[in-house]
């Protein structure tokens, strides 16, 4: 491994100085020529092009012809750390190297990491290797503090040089459209801008929209008058599609990249998917972060992340606490500070997978179980909650939320959520303090504004989370910790319908069994489950959804499963989306979908059949060919789905929200035995490719007119069964 790892730093090692090479060849006549009666460059001008390319080609060819030897006669004992800490020693000054391509440096820093986790500790490379990597950590973090001054556009009033201190893209309300904005925070301002339209091959170019100096800068009040611009939210099921073409899209790009001369076509898909994905970043982000300019008008930002809403607002703050003077820049400084961005920005790209390198890690695919235990090291009592944010698709969205537990310095969770993850690297954990205070409503979305009271995040390490035991973890944010517990099963496994050893429960065990045994035409479990969330859930924002305390859900499963008599009970205390996410688990865990694997290749073409009269006719006759206790559950099933959709305005849940839910727990076929052994992306292509076939089927038959099973049967007379 350790070989391997080396290999492919040599190969990346050869292409840097062959592109070294190219900018050395052109300098040596361009100097010669200098000293001639007709330069074509001075050699200031020179220098400045040419900024020591000379010596940073000389160190790399020094390492590279070192490093070949060794690679070539290989052995295990073969030392070569110590090529790594010369190679790092020689880069003392970042002043001296400020134009050296940093990213050369971090592919470097990222290779002694592979390097140190496959280096034995007692080899002699150990000590060296840890050496290189200490000295290039240090190197990366000096950069930021010593800041060449062809770099400072501008000074700030009082004379000190402006830094920039944070950026990044977030998304703007403009005269009521969402606008893509790169937003610049220097030490004395905020500079909001967007990428000028440049023609091909010329050098990218910021425009300035406005700026505001911190000085200056507030956060909107509560009872501030100003009017707010509206917000346009797209529906759930809009944002939802759009995640599964991106899904097909993926698939299919890696298909392609494997297929002889599909590279065309690769590109082709990648530049589709960028396109789809640039769309989602712009019209998913939902959460409000206003700013105001005391002389001046507010601006209205849309954030997917509180966690980022509060790193901005922390950011700003703590500048402010200086002694700030308000600056108002010439048109010539603006536009000098604004070229500056080009080269001081951190973040170069928008965050989509279409812009990262294809080396990186692609996430994680599949389910994340998270319990969070407790959190101590609050000075004070509080009524306490936590929320759980994963990336995916390039943005962070929420995923869970605790309960809130009152008064306390110390509350004890022990609550465990179930979160899928598309791609997902990294797990946020924020703590919030929630305020019952109605005078704290947001204007914004008429929410109470709950305060954070720390936010913290861990990476997702793929060999530490995929391992069968729970793995504990404490994250410290601002003097408080949170213990909590996490466990990942990935999609290939999540796929598979495991049929119960035991017959005598209800979850995993066929649905004819359990109804015969009941002597009832629709499970006890469904009917129960059904008639409590009509009764106190129908008006719950996010019903099926949000996801339940799994405890609560675990508990509900051993109490259906045995039998207990207190059931009753039981349902009318639990919380409403333990008793939604009981249902969809009784779904999913049936050993074979409700509307069977028999008939699943015939509900995909069904679907896909374009003549409405032809789609009508094979939609009702799959119904007719169902069992008895499938179609029974499924059409009282299908008709209290439609009672929930009613409520659309007060719950936000739509059809095709509900049939994103529940049509891949419908119908996802069981784990046929052909398919079994099958590599895990051709598991992940069925989920991809299928899924929004399967929300189409529910959602089709839930925008049909009520269907009657009386009716059914009867028609039954008329029409085939053989499918």
């Amino acid at each position: 491994m350790k070989k391997l790892v080396l290999s492919g730093f040599l190969a990346s090692e050869e292409i840097y100085i062959n592109q070294l090479e190219a900018l050395v060849l052109p300098m040596r006549p361009l100097k010669a020529a200098a000293t001639s009666s007709q330069p074509v460059l001075t050699m200031q001008q020179i220098e400045t092009i040419f900024y020591k390319v000379q010596d940073i080609f000389e160190i790399h060819k020094e390492f590279y012809d070192a490093l070949l030897p060794s690679i070539q006669r290989w052995d295990e004992k073969v030392t070569v750390g110590h090529l790594f800490q010369k190679l790092t020693l020689r880069l003392l000054s970042p002043t001296d190297l400020l134009y050296k391509p940093i990213d050369r440096v971090t592919r470097s820093t990222l290779v002694l990491h592979d390097l140190l986790k496959h280096t034995p500790k007692d080899h002699p490379d150990f000590p060296l290797l840890q050496d290189a990597l200490r000295i290039s950590q240090n190197f990366l973090s000096s950069i930021n503090e010593e800041i060449d001054p062809r770099r400072t556009a501008v000074t700030t009033p009082k004379g000190e040089a402006r830094q920039l201190v944070k950026d990044g893209f977030l998304v703007e309300v403009s005269e009521s459209s969402r606008k893509l904005r790169h937003v610049f925070l220097f030490t004395d301002l905020l500079l909001c801008a967007k990428m000028k339209k440049t023609a091909v091959g010329r050098h990218q170019q910021y425009e300035c929209k406005w700026y505001i100096p911190l000085a200056d800068l507030t956060f909107q009040t509560l009872d501030d008058s100003d009017s707010c611009p509206s917000i346009q939210v797209l529906p759930e099921h809009e944002i939802e599609e759009m995640k599964m073409k991106i899904s097909v899209l993926k698939n299919e790009i890696q298909k392609e990249k494997k297929a002889p001369k599909g590279q065309s076509r690769a590109e082709r898909l990648r530049k589709k998917m960028n396109e789809q994905e640039s769309w989602l970043l712009l019209h998913s982000p939902t959460i409000p972060f206003r700013i105001h300019n005391k002389h001046g008008k507010s601006y209205l930002f849309l954030l997917s992340s509180d966690y980022e809403r509060a790193e901005w607002k922390e950011s700003i703050q703590k500048l402010q606490k200086k002694d700030l003077q308000a600056c108002v820049l010439t048109s010539v400084e603006l536009q000098v500070l604004t070229s500056s961005c080009f080269k001081l920005r951190t973040v170069h790209n928008i965050p989509v997978t279409t812009n990262k390198d294809d080396e990186e890690t692609p996430g994680l695919y599949g389910f994340l179980h998270v319990i969070v235990r407790s959190a101590t090291g609050f000075k004070e009592s509080a009524n306490l909650y936590c929320t759980l944010e994963v990336d995916s698709f390039g943005y962070f969205v929420s995923k869970a939320k605790t309960r809130v537990f009152r008064d306390t310095a110390e509350p004890q969770w022990n609550e465990e959520f179930e979160i899928e993850l598309e791609g997902s690297q990294y797990l946020r954990i924020l703590c919030y303090e929630k305020c019952f205070d109605k005078s704290m409503l947001n204007k914004d979305d008429n929410e109470i504004v709950d305060k954070i009271m720390g936010k913290g995040q861990v990476q997702l390490d793929p060999q530490t989370v995929q391992s069968k035991n729970w793995h504990m973890d404490v994250i410290e944010m601002n003097g408080i910790k949170v213990e909590f517990s996490m466990k990942f099963t990935s999609r290939d496994l999540s796929l598979k319908r495991t049929p119960s050893k035991k017959q005598s429960g209800v979850f995993g065990v066929k649905i004819n069994v359990v109804t015969k045994r009941e002597r009832s035409k629709v499970p006890y479990i469904v009917r129960q489950c059904i008639e409590e969330v009509e009764k106190r859930g129908i008006d719950e924002v996010g019903i099926y959804r949000i996801s339940g305390v799994a405890t609560d859900i675990q508990a509900l499963k051993l109490a259906f499963d045995t039998n207990t008599k207190d059931i009753l009970v039981m349902l009318s205390d639990m919380d409403i989306n333990a008793i939604a996410g009981t249902l969809k688990l009784y779904f999913r865990e049936l050993p074979e979908p409700l509307l069977t694997d028999r008939l699943y290749p015939a509900f995909m073409e069904g679907i896909a059949l374009s003549d409405p009269a032809a789609k009508e006719n094979c939609m009702m006759h799959l119904l007719r060919s169902l069992p008895d206790p499938n179609l029974m559950t499924f059409l009282t099933l299908l008709e209290h789905l439609k009672r929930v959709a009613e409520k659309e305005p007060v719950n936000k849940m739509s059809l095709h929200n509900l049939a994103t839910v529940f049509g891949p727990t419908l119908l996802r076929p069981s784990e046929s035995e052909s398919a079994k052994g099958q590599h895990i992306t051709c598991a992940s292509d069925i989920w991809s490719h299928d899924v929004m076939a399967q929300v189409q089927v529910l959602l089709y038959y839930l925008q049909h007119p009520p269907i009657s099973f009386a009716e059914l049967k009867r028609n039954t007379l008329y029409f085939s069964t053989d499918v």
